[in-house]
């Protein structure tokens, strides 16, 4: 398996008068085309440890690598670069901006990455909405739309500048049982469609065990590591 992140001894200590421990001596390797759950009780750190694999927050002490590259050796610039060029993010609460059209939205990262025209920023974001079956929703407000819906322009805003990873949120922990379906279809063919790895925090044990791989934590500790046989169905 060829390593695309590689966390030793990931921890993170939150300063306070009595200093809360988030995420404890975390050590994994996430190769190409996985399809993870992170999952574990409230209050386990599943959260914060996707934060620090996200580059959203810095481990209080550790190494992360992503794609060969130490992480703790990139300043605030650096590690914003690296987010937009090798990392998506699908949220539980999508983050759609409102004053946005739902094409607006999609193209909003590759404007920030600054590598394409605006022509061919409209066409890959039309590309991938129609990809998710959004064809006939480009210049809708996201108020207008299911929160399924809402969902899928995520997961489109979180591919548009081709990622190599895609972190997600609870990316189902706010839709019923049949849009709840829809994006772990979605999730899934990212990997085996698109070739992304997909990790997802997930308290739904149903869609947990439909993955390749799972890693469970326990207070901020990963207490078990596996494949899963059920795999993805």
């Amino acid at each position: 398996m060829t390593a695309l992140i590689e966390a030793e001894n990931l921890t993170r200590i939150l300063p306070a008068i009595v200093p809360v421990t988030l995420v404890r001596d975390v050590s994994f390797t996430i190769g190409e085309k996985e399809l993870i759950a992170i999952t574990g009780p409230s209050g386990s750190g599943k959260s914060s440890l996707l934060y620090l694999l996200g580059l959203l927050d810095r481990p209080t002490s550790g190494t992360l690598r992503i794609a060969g590259q130490d992480t703790s050796r990139l300043d605030d610039d650096e590690l914003a670069r690296m987010r937009l060029d090798l990392l998506g993010f699908v949220f539980q609460f999508h983050f759609l901006l409102p004053e946005f059209s739902v094409l607006g939205n999609v193209e909003l990262p590759m404007r920030k990455a600054g590598r394409l025209s605006s022509c061919e920023m409209r066409e890959r974001a039309t590309g991938l909405l129609e990809d998710l079956g959004l064809a006939g929703h480009l210049d809708k407000r996201p108020d207008q739309l299911s929160g399924g819906q809402r969902q899928r322009v995520a997961v489109a805003r979180a591919l548009a500048n081709d990622p190599r990873v895609v972190l997600a949120d609870e990316p189902t922990g706010s839709l019923d049982s049949k849009s709840s379906e829809q994006v772990f279809v979605i999730l899934k063919d990212l990997v085996h469609k698109r070739g992304k790895t997909v990790i997802a925090v997930t308290h739904d044990l149903d869609i947990a065990a439909r993955m390749d791989r799972r890693i469970h934590l326990v207070d901020g500790m990963v207490v078990s590591d596996e494949r899963m046989t059920q795999g993805v169905a």
